[in-house]
């Protein structure tokens, strides 16, 4: 898949203008495919021309059709800033030179959002066990590989919890971004999906009618820390601090009330200062899924095994240690 969306990054850089970004001209913010490009760009928009205007130089906006694309894009220097998950971040952090410096603040002024298990609610799945009794007879709308809420999450607190493999759990299975899934669930068009609390929030905002009263909650996760806000490391410093402090700021200045407008827009408050640590409690449940498998893996000789669980376990103390240490220096 990161072949064919590499593919397709180099299709969109003739238009992205990479030489212009090089020269500190233009600088590209990728945004992730949750849903339509169109309400993407109408949403995100007014943002990106008060950061072009902040920073005296042209901002683009960068879409592709899935989330590797962006980090692909991130990667290759077609994106220089982008609004991540936290799953699709790590990603980023690790193979495309980024780093997190900003998250977002929901309308409510949380530090993060939710995962659904949703069911329209002409449905006679009353409840998750119904779901799990039921599952070869249903469709399932599953999330983006790379997205927090829709894979990630409740792959390992619901899935994982409950010894399940979507792909042959369920009788059929489709993967869409956010707006999609719950589409399909108002239209009856598949019988369960993961959606969050974030969307279903954008849902009212762009149609005027609450998704609550048509959808049934079956499930709904532990809280999810706030998507990130992510920029390529190698960023003059001066340029870094000056989109980060544009960030952190962004209603809260002389245009306050209009910047709030545009936040109740994107169903935020605003947005604060961040850093990779906030990936952590994602890359522990990314580890233990690891770690599951790998347990349960019949194919792999015992030294074998018991050499990547040595190594899964070392990489969990090391982030248990670098998380002590941040929460020392706080």
């Amino acid at each position: 898949m990161f072949r064919r969306t590499f593919l397709a990054v180099l299709a969109l850089s003739a238009i992205a203008v990479p030489a212009a970004a090089q020269e500190g001209k233009t600088i590209n913010i990728g945004l992730i495919s949750t849903e339509t490009s169109s309400n993407l760009k109408a949403a995100w928009q007014p943002v990106i021309d008060d950061l072009s205007k902040a920073l005296g130089m042209q901002v683009k906006p960068f879409f592709a059709s899935d989330y590797a694309g962006i980090i692909e894009g991130m990667r290759f220097n077609k994106v220089q800033v982008a609004w991540f998950g936290n799953k699709s971040a790590i990603e980023a952090v690790d193979r495309a030179s980024g780093e997190v410096f900003a998250s977002v603040i929901d309308k409510d002024g949380n530090p993060g959002y939710w995962s659904l298990l949703i069911v329209n609610k002409d449905s006679d799945l009353k409840t998750l066990d119904d779901v799990l009794k039921r599952g070869k007879e249903l469709s399932y709308g599953a999330g983006d590989p790379n997205s927090t809420s829709g894979t990630a999450v409740p792959g390992y607190y619901l899935w994982g919890a409950n010894k399940i493999e979507p792909k042959t759990f369920f009788k059929a299975m489709r993967i869409s971004n956010h707006e999609s899934n719950l589409l399909s669930v108002l239209n009856k068009q598949v019988d369960v999906a993961v959606n969050n609390t974030e969307n279903m929030e954008r849902y009212r905002i762009n149609t005027g009618k609450n998704a609550y009263d048509q959808v049934r909650v079956l499930w709904k996760s532990p809280l999810i820390p706030a998507d990130p806000l992510v920029y390529r490391k190698d960023l003059p410093a001066d340029l870094k601090t000056r989109i980060k402090t544009f960030f952190v700021n962004y209603g809260k200045g002389a245009d306050a009330e209009r910047e709030k407008q545009v936040l109740a827009k994107l169903t935020y408050q605003g947005f604060r200062p961040s850093s990779d640590a906030q990936l952590v409690p994602i890359r522990q449940i990314e580890l233990a899924k690891e770690k599951q498998k790998i347990e349960t893996d019949t194919t792999l000789a015992a030294a074998d095994k018991e050499k990547r669980l040595a190594d899964v376990a070392r990489r969990l103390a090391e982030l248990d240690k670098a998380t002590a240490a941040s929460t020392a220096t706080q």
